[in-house]
């Protein structure tokens, strides 16, 4: 099952990495100065170990990972069925 779980994650990351598109993006365990180089991007939830973020920008993602940010996914999507609760 740990594997199943490292593979689903590792899919998520490269599909965005490589042209996917996401309402909104988590970073695991940001690095301190991320946000700095970031004026854009709009903080929509942090804790200690995550920080979810949206911007309108098209190229966020590949922008975080040039800040630092090791590992970046996707957030907010609605599902398979558009609509869908």
């Amino acid at each position: 099952m740990p594997v199943l779980a490292v593979c689903w994650i590792a899919v998520l990351a490269l599909v965005l990495r490589f042209g996917g598109e996401a309402p909104a993006v988590f970073v695991p365990f940001p690095p301190a100065d991320l946000l700095a180089s970031l004026p854009d991007a709009a903080v929509t939830s942090v804790s200690p170990i995550l920080l979810t973020l949206r911007s309108d920008t098209p190229d966020l993602t590949q922008r975080l990972y040039a800040a630092g940010a090791w590992l970046v996914l996707p957030a907010g999507l609605e599902g398979c069925i558009p609509g869908a609760p």
